[in-house]
């Protein structure tokens, strides 16, 4: 077991420039949701080649991917360049990508979130659109910037479950919140859709044939995790399969 019975999660920062300081941080949201399932938070510097995943790995017992302002680098999955404007997090990039295979290959339980999800579907070789609202069909899944964080990050709209998801939440729908821009396109080979909204965005994936829990969803449910049943079940999920992993190493 990982030190005092909690189980370590690591946490890749996302890197801000300002114009004194370089930061790497991470929202205290997610902190705190990992710190109410049972979990013993590790914020983790992106360095891009300078990490050692391979001794994350040995010392830590999951990676959570968080969401972030910024997006996927389209260079990452060969699509076109960004509008101007657009907030790019290279050095991210740089360590979540390939972290994200030497986890699962070492079958370290993997919870990505929002941006995380993306970077997820990236690393196994899939691709991203990057503005979903603009495509015939599809809503907007952005949230209005001008209110507050209690609506901004409310549930919004549903979603049809299926598998892993379905499962923990004992339901096939569930009503989730919707922050993003950026959605999955064509999926990575070795990821099984377990969410779709109704306008067929692919709101949650997992890792077909993962040794223990590798899920990523498209929505918040950090934001949820004390009131919400499933957002409950997936960070419990999640921690379990850490303390499993912490177990038998």
């Amino acid at each position: 077991m990982s030190r005092r019975g909690a189980p370590l999660i690591g946490l890749p920062a996302c890197v801000i420039d300002s114009s004194a300081y370089t930061w790497h941080s991470v929202a205290e949201q997610y902190i705190r949701a990992v710190v109410a399932a049972g979990g013993a938070p590790v914020i983790l510097p992106s360095i891009g080649d300078a990490t050692d995943a391979a001794r994350l790995v040995e010392r830590l017992d999951g990676i959570m991917l968080t969401g972030s302002s910024s997006n996927v680098e389209p260079a990452r999955y060969g699509g076109p360049a960004s509008r101007e404007g657009t907030k790019h997090d290279a050095k991210r990039d740089a360590t979540t990508l390939p972290l994200i295979r030497t986890v699962l290959d070492a079958g370290m339980p993997l919870f990505a979130i929002c941006r995380g999800h993306q970077e997820l579907n990236v690393a196994l070789g899939g691709t991203l659109h990057q503005n979903v609202q603009e495509l015939p069909g599809k809503h907007d899944h952005r949230a209005p910037r001008d209110q507050p964080h209690a609506i901004r990050y409310a549930p919004v709209h549903t979603v049809e479950l299926a598998g892993t998801l379905g499962a923990l939440a004992g339901a096939s729908v569930a009503r989730v919140n919707s922050l993003h821009a950026q959605a999955i396109d064509r999926l990575a080979p070795g990821l099984v859709t377990e969410a779709v909204s109704d306008d067929g965005v692919i709101e949650a994936v997992r890792v077909d044939g993962a040794k223990r829990f590798a899920v990523g969803v498209q929505w918040h449910p950090e934001w949820m995790v004390e009131t919400d049943a499933l957002s409950k079940a997936l960070f419990s999920g999640f921690t379990d399969a850490a303390r499993d992993y912490a177990a038998r190493k």
